[in-house]
């Protein structure tokens, strides 16, 4: 019998971020044990919404704590990606009742959990590096008790999506970023550019093929994706992307990863037009590596993982309006 995976997903949490979640809450291999929720893409409260849409999708709604964490970035106000992603689930609703996140708060329970396990915890971080960066500062001993990171963000000497060079992820919190790659973690990066969009973009084919299997999964995962999907085809991309549930799926099948390779990985906080640029240097600088960085995965193989997941069927606690 293969070990779960113990794992937290630190999100903020709309459209992929939802995708994300479906994989902790449906992949056997995963020990979901909370959900911690940043200031990132919509705003922090719906977020936490979502968040709980996304437990009820998956027929979970009960089981995993949900706690919230920081509401703006450690120095600047927040920038949020509404113009991408709407309210990030295409305006689903349900009856929240007894829908309450958990008191404690979310950098607390991420040092907490990596202190009860040392060594065994992964986070799974597809939103700015905020709770993550503040958990670093608050406890000396988080490096060492969390067993990895695995990081949505950044690109690998390619374009940026929220501007020419940077990330939304590493653009939206800099000063986190930067802490968190220079913290002493075990650190793995899948990077936007080129990796998210040259192997996870679900084209039109594959979307239909998606809305066909016409399960509440799907047709969850369908509407949540409707207004990014727009989007991204109004700037060239012609399909929807997925970067949070790439990340999500690497950590509990590394098998996807055809191709890896350990960088020094920083992140610029000064520059004028470079905000959150991840400087990744392959070697050559005289740099000490201090991250894996993902080149290539199986997209065939990643979006008929995600396709068998959204084929099952599950039991909603509260029907999606």
């Amino acid at each position: 019998m293969t070990p779960k995976v113990p794992v937290v997903i630190d999100t903020d949490t709309a459209q992929d971020d939802c995708t994300a979640l479906l994989v902790g809450l449906l992949d056997p291999r995963a020990d979901l044990r909370a959900i911690t929720v940043v200031a990132g893409n919509v705003g922090f409260d719906q977020q936490v919404r979502n968040a709980f849409l996304t437990l009820n999708a998956a027929g979970r709604l009960g089981e995993v704590p949900v706690h919230l964490g920081c509401r703006r970035p450690i120095v600047r106000p927040w920038e949020s990606a509404e113009d991408v992603h709407g309210d990030g689930v295409g305006g689903m609703t349900m009856d929240m009742t007894g829908c309450e996140p958990r008191p404690e708060h979310a950098v607390d329970t991420l040092v907490r959990l990596a202190a009860e396990s040392p060594g065994e915890l992964t986070i799974v971080c597809i939103g700015p590096l905020t709770n993550i960066a503040t958990a670093t500062v608050k406890d000396p001993a988080f490096v060492d008790n969390v067993g990895g990171l695995h990081v949505m963000g950044g690109s690998n000497n390619a374009r940026g999506n929220i501007t020419a060079a940077a990330e939304f992820n590493f653009y939206v919190d800099p000063e986190a970023a930067k802490t968190v790659f220079a913290a002493g973690f075990d650190i793995t990066v899948i990077p936007w550019a080129p990796l998210t969009l040259e192997r996870a973009v679900f084209g039109p084919e594959q979307l239909a093929e998606i809305d066909a299997l016409d399960t509440p999964l799907s047709r969850f995962f369908t509407r949540a994706c409707a207004a990014t999907l727009e989007f991204d085809r109004s700037v060239g991309i012609n399909g929807t992307t997925h970067p949070d549930s790439l990340t999500a799926a690497v950590l509990l099948h590394p098998e996807l990863i055809t191709r890896a390779a350990r960088y020094h990985v920083d992140v610029e906080t000064q520059g004028e037009l470079t905000r959150g640029y991840a400087a990744m240097s392959w070697g050559v600088h005289g740099l000490e590596p201090n991250a894996t960085v993902v080149e290539d995965v199986d997209a065939q193989e990643f979006y008929g993982y995600v396709t068998e997941l959204l084929a099952g069927q599950v039991e909603l606690a509260s029907p999606l309006r």
